[in-house]
């Protein structure tokens, strides 16, 4: 037994001192870490199995790829422990092996075949541990309307809502709110996606899906599984603007629909102020080219059933201007209010 021990750590002495001289000695215009006599045993390795139609799952079923980051542990040789990348072709390079497929396999795939190429020639019975220390070739863009936007890497299967709560939900209504759909862009496209309520396939490789129906109505159909390279991107709520001879002018969301008519902005602004024109106001609506058209309106005809109750789009502005005469006979009778009122005050102090 001493003498099987002590031929096992002169082996692994010399399989140190040959790992440093791999560091030391290198022919010019070599690859580096690929010395001649591993080349053989590089090429030997069991290819990988293929990748899950269902995706790629974390912890034991998870399969290596590109960009992530692995470490490598080598039980009593700690020359050949180390942490390495995974390259955009899949590979990683290692010391007395080369260069040596990674992705495709999971963990303890890849384990088993570093294992078998190192004890084909430098070790006795290797003992090798690897991990992913960084998942980052799962990729998935969220966009638009949601709190955290960013690039989520998925360690497991993800279906859309998981993804957008990671993203820390939709936008808040103070900020800048969410609109009422989303859409998912997808590389390889959607395939053979059943057609469902609420979901439109605006190409084959870009869909389309109700948030309300998604999220309120909970219709699972919707929810589908997100796939890594996807891009998700909420849309963000239309606003029509009321502004003029209104009570309440300002900007107004469009959460739970495409359009409102000039009646419901109106609604929405509380009303005209006693000083507007009616009469005379206008739509103005921003063409897509940045090009601006005036639209004529007379509310007070719309009001009265006699014309047709106009639809606002997204970004329209409902101007209602002021009538002059009567923001004058406003003044005029303020004033006039006022004086009688300064009468009544100086005729009461005086009695």
């Amino acid at each position: 037994m001493a003498r099987s021990e002590r031929a096992l750590c002169l082996r692994q002495v010399i399989s140190s001192l040959l790992l440093l001289l791999v560091g030391v000695v290198s022919a010019p215009g070599q690859d580096s870490g690929v010395p001649p006599w591993a080349a053989e045993t590089a090429e030997s390795a069991p290819a990988p199995s293929p990748l899950p139609t269902e995706g790629r799952r974390l912890g034991a079923n998870y399969i290596i790829g590109p960009e992530d980051i692995l470490e490598i542990d080598v039980f009593g040789v700690p020359e050949l422990t180390k942490v390495v990348r995974v390259a955009s072709d899949g590979t990683i390079s290692l010391a007395l092996l080369g260069r040596v497929q990674a992705a495709g396999y999971t963990a303890q795939q890849f384990q088993r075949v570093l294992e078998s190429l190192y004890g084909k020639k430098y070790l006795e019975n290797p003992q090798i541990t690897v991990s992913v220390r960084e998942y980052r070739s799962q990729p998935v863009s969220i966009i638009g309307a949601v709190e955290k936007p960013g690039v989520y890497q998925i360690e497991a299967p993800r279906t859309l809502v998981e993804m957008l709560s990671m993203a820390g939900g939709l936008t808040r209504r103070n900020t800048s709110p969410a609109g009422r759909t989303v859409v998912i862009t997808r590389k390889g496209g959607f395939g053979e996606l059943p057609p469902a309520e609420g979901l439109q396939r605006l190409a084959n490789d870009k869909i389309e899906i109700n948030l309300q129906r998604l999220l309120y109505a909970q219709d699972e159909v919707l929810n589908i599984e997100i796939k890594p390279f996807d891009i998700i991107s909420v849309a963000r709520a239309d606003i029509v603007y009321v502004v003029g001879g209104v009570k309440k002018p300002g900007g107004f969301v469009l959460e739970d629909r495409d359009k409102v008519t000039i009646i419901q902005a109106l609604a929405m602004a509380e009303g005209f102020e006693r000083t507007a024109a009616p009469k005379r106001s206008r739509i103005i609506r921003t063409a897509p080219d940045g090009s601006r058209t005036e639209i004529p309106v007379d509310i007070s005809r719309i009001l009265k059933q006699q014309s047709q109750d106009l639809e606002l789009a997204a970004n329209d502005i409902l101007y209602v201007p002021d009538s002059m005469t009567k923001a004058a006979l406003m003044r005029g009778a303020e004033a006039v209010l006022g004086t009688i009122s300064g009468l009544l005050v100086y005729r009461t102090a005086r009695y």
